[in-house]
């Protein structure tokens, strides 16, 4: 029989074991309750539905500022054999009234209106969808509007609906010109001449080699000038309303990332021939494309970024005549394809500004007076 000192020890050394085992026990206990709980939470995020913003890039879509600018006005030249001078009108003699000039009716429908020009923003960009539905929406607030009948006839034009163009184009001729206005001159020439196909113009109506300048004299941020050629055949009469140039911009960050251009405001221009006459069978446009230093609007979570390139669309009447891009490989990049040589055509890098380059002109045009 052991002695009685030894009992108390063991009995010591079984309640240490035991409190040891319960408090490993109970650190396992807590281990799987915090890993239990961690589960259930990612659980219920990953029920959550995220909505993720994403801003959609857009062109930079430049058109001509007015249709009658497409020919200069013609000096008055003196006849080799003048006529005799007409007889004076006697004082009593009734006057007859200046004519009055046709004008472009007005859209009474403020949305109306609204809808009309981005209806007519989208045939531009060749989106005949988006153009239609703002088209029928705009022609239910004002639907003996010429400017909405012309418009809806130039969207079935050139998507090949010919009946329904047709039968636009007559619904303005029937208005008259006291209420069509300039629409019942351009849709009778379109009854009696028939449709052309924008395509017919392919060959005829191209892209110059863009001429490139990086200003390294701007120390506000960054700044290139482009140049961009708009070439015509000489015998070819095109329709000054339907002619567009289509920009993209794209940017390499700080990554390494290339990303399209998302704020325009970045984007100033001007045509620098105006009025259009084609004489050497181009007219120019400048675009002057200015990057800010980071911080001011620049967005911080892609960093600083810097000019890479463009690619450069010519749209006439909704179609694309030709694309040239620099470097090629934003060729690939755009939304479709079109005519042209894409990136074969490389630009021409400048060494100078431009002879009539304002660098204290502002970077966006000033808004037209009402």
């Amino acid at each position: 029989m052991p002695p009685a000192s030894s009992q108390p020890s063991s009995n010591r050394k079984v309640t240490a074991f035991t409190i040891a085992l319960c408090g490993l026990a109970l650190m396992a206990i807590a281990q799987l309750l915090i890993a239990g709980m961690a589960l259930a939470t990612r659980f219920e995020e990953s029920q959550k539905v995220k909505i993720v913003e994403k801003t959609v890039a857009k062109p930079v879509i430049v058109r001509v500022p007015d249709a009658t600018l497409a020919k200069p006005p013609v000096a008055a030249v003196a006849p080799a054999n003048p006529a005799p001078p007409a007889r004076p009108i006697a004082p009593d003699a009734p006057r007859r009234p200046a004519p009055t000039p046709v004008r472009e009716p007005e859209i009474a429908d403020p949305r109306a209106e609204k809808l009309f020009r981005e209806a007519r923003e989208a045939r531009v960009a060749g989106d005949m969808g988006k153009a239609i539905v703002k088209l029928e929406e705009a022609a239910t607030q004002s639907p003996e509007s010429p400017n909405i009948r012309y418009e809806l006839g130039l969207v079935h034009e050139q998507m090949g609906v010919y009946d329904i163009a047709t039968s636009n184009y007559q619904k303005i001729f029937e208005m008259g010109i006291s209420q069509a206005g300039k629409y019942y001159d351009l849709a009778a020439r379109k009854l009696r001449d028939g449709f052309d196909k924008p395509d017919a113009m392919l060959g005829r109506l191209s892209l110059g080699r863009v001429r490139i300048f990086k200003n390294s004299n701007y120390e506000d941020g960054e700044q290139v000038i482009l140049t961009i050629p708009v070439q015509k055949a000489p015998t070819e009469e095109i329709d000054i309303a339907e002619l567009a140039v289509s920009v993209v911009f794209f940017n390499r960050n700080s990554k390494g990332d290339i990303l399209q251009l998302e704020d325009n405001s970045w984007v100033s221009q001007v045509w620098t021939t105006l009025p259009f006459d084609w004489v050497g069978g181009e007219e120019s446009l400048r675009m002057i494309y200015t990057i800010p230093k980071p911080g001011d609007g620049v967005d911080p979570l892609f960093g600083s970024v810097n000019y890479y390139g463009q690619a450069v669309s010519l749209i006439y009447k909704g179609e694309t005549m030709a694309v040239q891009a620099w470097p090629s490989d934003l060729y690939a990049r755009m939304p479709r394809g079109g005519a042209g040589d894409g990136g074969s055509l490389q630009p021409e890098f400048q060494d100078s500004l431009p002879p009539d380059f304002n660098p204290d002109a502002p970077l966006l045009p000033p808004l037209p007076e009402n």
